[in-house]
């Protein structure tokens, strides 16, 4: 099955379930766009994709490192306080369509949430009416088309001039379209990309490097000027002078290839070396601050990234836990609510999916101090301890030691 099967068959309301403020939402979109009409995302997705993500290393680096490392993460199926070991849903997971397994499919839902702000899964059912594949959708292709309620009404996807619309059940807020997002503070419908908060700093370490690499052709130190000095007659090149003398410096002294290579004057021409000035010097602490300015915008520590000049963290130790607390396990934590609300009632509604905190070994120490504070908790039952830690009761555990 494609990600373009029609999934849900849309049926008419019974009933319509607004907030407050949905009418004025809807109100404005009529006037601006046209009842019905795509509300388009206001950023350029190629473009942040482009610089931010493929030119720029520090960029490239960040969204790997959150993506990767949160796909990484074993997932846990609970019924109330069972741990399932066995579950379609968990084959769902570990191979949730034919081209990807669960760590490339989450790795690419993670990228595109932190590249675009918004990322988008698909649901694709069986013919026994079950979750059959999941497919996770590119960002710049969909656009969302707003419902009178001020919620999205549908899902477009778009390909090569072919469209598919996923629906939206008004009431239920049901689709076949999971919509994860970033927030943002002026749109209503799509995430706001770090990338975008990172874009001025983006710009100026890509130009940095731009410019080192055009230092490295010119053999690595700053260009100078011919000065013409003749010892008599006209002071000025003539304009053949001027293209033979261009002409020879082009072929014979610029690039790579003609580095440290003599340079023979003739006819008054005089060599001035042009020194680098404090401020031209300076553009590597500022390339090293961008950097950092970048890493912050993604939540990532400058030292995880190796930027040199960041003494915030004693070690990496306490860098890459840092990491973990603040950004990766907040990001993770919306995916599993997400996907409990959206995927999990197709199995039941007494199933919780979970990510196993004991299977990050940046966490161990605090999962370990964690423990031994519990283990030491008298006043406590076993029962008590056990849901502290995130474990089920036992028989006979609501006792006192």
């Amino acid at each position: 099955m494609g990600p373009f099967n029609k999934l849900f068959r849309k049926n008419k309301p019974s009933e319509q379930k607004e907030s407050a403020v949905a009418n004025l939402l809807g109100g404005t979109e009529t006037l601006m766009l046209g009842l019905n009409e795509p509300r388009w995302s206001s950023r350029n997705y190629q473009s942040l994709a482009d610089e931010g993500y493929a030119k720029n290393v520090i960029t490239h680096r960040a969204v790997r490192i959150l993506s990767e490392s949160a796909a990484s993460v074993p997932l846990q199926l609970f019924r109330g306080d069972q741990k399932l070991n066995s579950h379609p849903l968990l084959d769902l997971l570990a191979r949730p369509n034919p081209a990807q397994g669960r760590a490339d499919f989450f790795e690419s839902a993670y990228a595109y949430l932190n590249i675009a702000g918004n990322s988008y899964l698909e649901i694709v059912m069986g013919g026994d009416g079950q979750p059959a594949e999941l497919y996770c959708l590119r960002p710049d292709r969909m656009k969302i088309i707003p419902g009178t309620s001020g919620w999205p009404k549908a899902y477009v996807y778009g390909v090569s001039g072919r469209e598919h619309q996923f629906p939206v059940d008004p009431i239920s807020g049901k689709s076949p379209v999971l919509h994860l997002k970033t927030f943002h503070p002026t749109d209503d419908y799509y995430g706001m990309s770090p990338l975008e908060a990172a874009a001025y700093s983006i710009d100026v370490h890509n130009a940095a490097s731009s410019w080192n690499k055009a230092l490295l052709d010119n053999s690595a130190r700053p260009s100078g000027a011919l000065v013409f000095e003749p010892k008599e007659g006209n002071a000025v090149l003539s304009k053949e002078q001027f293209d033979r003398l261009k002409e020879e410096m082009e072929e014979n002294f610029q690039g790579a290839r003609n580095a440290r290579r003599p340079l023979l004057l003739e006819g008054g021409l005089k060599w001035q070396q042009m020194a680098f000035s404090p401020a031209d010097m300076d553009f590597i602490n500022a390339k090293h601050v961008s950097a950092r300015e970048i890493a912050l915008a993604f939540g990532v520590p400058p030292m995880v990234m190796s930027i040199p000049g960041d003494n915030t963290y004693s070690n990496y130790r306490e860098a890459n836990r840092a990491l973990w607390r603040s950004t990766l396990l907040p990001m993770m934590d919306k995916m599993m609510s997400s996907l409990n609300h959206w995927l999990i009632p197709h199995f039941g509604n007494d199933l919780r999916l979970e990510y196993d905190l004991d299977a990050i070994p940046a966490l161990s120490h605090d999962r370990q101090a964690l423990w031994q504070r519990i283990g030491r908790a008298d006043f406590l039952t076993t029962n008590e301890k056990r849901a502290a830690v995130g474990l089920g009761a036992i028989s006979g555990g609501d006792l006192l030691e």
